[in-house]
């Protein structure tokens, strides 16, 4: 688009109800919106706000744009109340990609929690569409029953993949369940890669990914390939609020993607 500051309107063609709390909106923008996995959007409710996400399709797929989005506020709940044909505003993409061509030919370990999950499906899309240029990818993901896991029949789908490896686990089982119960890090006590050329994603409410990084570092990986999606405190997406300041960066410029290396001076980076 000529001008990412100015939204353009996008059609509401279908929703998919994911869980209880979390929606995917399957929308037409009037023109291609060329985000790159790891970049976000700014989406406008009419009449309410816009707010920052990070789109959950693949970059490949031009003609529709996907959100997974969790009702959290007022403007995911107005936006929660909207059905298909109804009209959104689109503007960006905003912030930096994941550098895919840094995880050519090594192994991809991505670690994701709850709506996490969401723009590491951008990535893990990206990724399994060239699967050929990457050596495996390894999928952790962690909800907090077995009806709060988004994408459940597709990630079923990426279980049966060559090339890939998934693995859940759940806070709290039900009597179906029959995989690992314990928050994500209980799927990293052993972690089936070589750490030391491997990169690791991790995407996920702060105090997991605290601890993701951790027992990521603690296993071997190099902090410049812990990768983190640091776009909680987002809001005006070109560094004017100032309210995504992660020590010397703001996130919405020079993330959301941003590594260990860059943020493990900050004092807490996941506040």
């Amino acid at each position: 688009m000529t001008n990412p500051y100015q939204p353009i309107p996008a059609t509401i063609l279908k929703t998919i109800d994911e869980t209880p709390t979390i929606r995917t909106f399957v929308l037409k923008p009037e023109q291609e919106v060329p985000f790159l996995a790891g970049q976000f959007i700014e989406l406008t409710v009419p009449g309410v706000g816009e707010a920052p996400f990070t789109p959950s399709s693949s970059h490949f797929q031009r003609e529709q744009l996907e959100m997974t989005i969790m009702k959290v506020g007022r403007a995911t709940s107005a936006l929660f109340e909207l059905k298909p044909g109804d009209v959104l505003g689109v503007r960006g993409p905003y912030g930096k990609k994941y550098p895919l061509e840094r995880f050519e030919g090594r192994e991809v370990y991505i670690v994701g929690g709850g709506v996490g999950l969401a723009p590491l499906r951008a990535l893990f899309l990206a990724l399994t569409h060239e699967i050929g240029k990457y050596k495996r990818i390894l999928l952790r993901y962690g909800a907090r029953t077995p009806a709060d896991i988004v994408y459940k029949d597709q990630v079923k789908e990426w279980q049966r993949m060559d090339r890939v490896d998934v693995d859940l686990s759940v806070d709290v089982s039900d009597e179906r369940w029959t995989r690992k119960v314990g928050v994500v890090t209980c799927l990293m006590d052993e972690i089936p890669c070589d750490v030391k050329t491997s990169v690791a994603v991790v995407c996920g409410p702060p105090i997991m990914m605290k601890f993701v990084t951790q027992r990521l570092l603690d296993a071997g990986f190099a902090g410049e390939n812990v990768y983190l999606s640091m776009e909680k405190n987002m809001s005006c997406g070109v560094g004017q609020c100032r309210h995504c300041r992660v020590g010397p960066y703001l996130a919405c410029k020079d993330g959301p993607v941003l590594t260990w290396d860059q943020v493990k001076g900050v004092e807490d980076p996941f506040a």
